[in-house]
């Protein structure tokens, strides 16, 4: 019996393999940097005080790629990645000198303006100047769209929920300016998630936000729309302007509670949770269409807000909370 059960979860532990093979072989890999598709990359990376090493084909698209040493200063990161972390960035700069090494090449995309930028390397080009590093090794692409896959692309530091919703509102405003008409759902696997553009929009205002407090609510109702990223931004401004209020109200419930001694860290989770109108909806897997319209949530979860009885509350009530959130 015993055995059975290990077999089975030895099972259900493998990643599924995919039985057929795909993307180019050895052969088809290798790219000489004046090839058609990089020589205008070679060219701009020569102009700018740069070394083409090489090319290949990116083995799983085919896609081109050079390979190259850029000028510290020829490169930026895109102006709608996450603030850099002076932390993180120190830290960065202790292990590449311990490791007496700077092996990891960032990635660098054409940018909106003609310079180069990177999507994924803002503190290591931090750490390279810190260094006094003369040149960066690069994997310079032509695919400009890359500049706006920040999240799938970034591996230097794990992102928060506030990193996450700042960059994919700032991807939105500046697509939004080069692509006035182009629809919300075009960027689904850019933006991740549709309650990243909400959000962001709340911690653009107020960088200590609670939005973890508020994301269930928000992920089980905010829907990628089929109108513009221009259309979208101005009415999730207006969801965020009622989130806002909502949450000046929450601030004033907790600290009525406070004063009646609670002194949890979970308050603000457990009265967001209590006017929350979804609060027992369940989230399926590819559900398209919300239990009710944002705007209809919003307005039962403000009046919840204002109808909130502090004097029902019970310390009982928050270690439930409290064992749900460290879960």
């Amino acid at each position: 019996m015993t055995r059975h059960k290990t077999s089975r979860k030895s099972k259900a532990k493998r990643l599924p393999v995919r039985r057929a093979e795909r993307g180019l072989d050895a052969g088809q890999i290798v790219l000489h940097t004046d090839a058609v598709e990089l020589a205008p990359l070679t060219a701009q990376v020569q102009n700018l005080g740069g070394t083409a090493i090489g090319g290949y084909r990116e083995p799983f698209s085919g896609h081109p790629v050079l390979i190259a040493t850029l000028p510290i200063a020829a490169v930026a990161p895109t102006p709608f990645q996450r603030d850099l972390s002076p932390t993180h960035t120190k830290r960065l700069v202790q292990k590449i000198e311990e490791s007496g090494s700077f092996l990891d090449p960032i990635i660098v995309v054409r940018g909106a303006d003609g310079k180069l930028w990177t999507p994924n390397g803002r503190h290591r080009l931090a750490a390279a100047k810190v260094l006094g590093l003369k040149q960066i090794t690069a994997l310079v692409s032509p695919d400009e769209a890359l500049a706006f896959r920040i999240l799938a692309l970034n591996t230097e530091k794990a992102h928060n929920l506030k990193d996450r919703a700042l960059e994919v509102i700032r991807m939105a405003r500046t697509l939004a300016k080069s692509r006035p008409r182009a629809k919300e759902t075009e960027f689904a696997a850019e933006f991740e998630q549709p309650e990243f553009l909400t959000l962001g929009i709340l911690y653009e205002d107020d960088s200590r936000f609670a939005g973890g407090a508020y994301s269930s609510f928000l992920k089980k109702l905010d829907r990628f729309g089929e109108h513009t990223l221009t259309a979208g931004l101005a009415r999730r401004q207006d969801y965020a302007a009622r989130l806002r209020q909502i949450d000046a109200q929450v601030k004033k419930i907790v600290a009525k509670l406070q004063a009646r001694g609670f002194k949890s860290p979970y308050l603000r989770n457990y009265v967001v949770a209590r006017i929350n109108p979804v609060r027992w909806v369940r989230l399926k897997k590819n559900d398209k269409k919300p239990s009710m319209p944002m705007a209809a949530a919003l307005t039962r979860m403000a009046a919840a807000a204002r109808d909130f009885n502090v004097e029902s509350v019970k310390p009982g009530d928050l270690a439930i909370v409290a064992a749900l959130s460290s879960e």
